[in-house]
């Protein structure tokens, strides 16, 4: 199951949307951002009830 979740990027600050598989519980991957095209740094964890809790970050944090 694909979620929609929207954040800021933090290299431009724009808001983004984000496809969360939420099946996987525990996730960690870079996406490029859709409006600056730079590297970002995704973190998902996926609560007992599906929903995920999404933390995004530069390559230098």
């Amino acid at each position: 199951m694909l979620e929609s979740v929207f954040c800021d990027c933090p290299y431009c600050g724009e808001s983004i949307e984000l496809l969360i598989d939420c099946s996987v519980a525990e996730q960690d991957y870079v996406e490029d951002c859709s409006v600056c095209c730079s590297p970002i740094n995704i973190s998902v964890l996926v609560d007992d009830d599906g929903v995920p809790q999404v933390s995004v970050r530069t390559d230098s944090e």
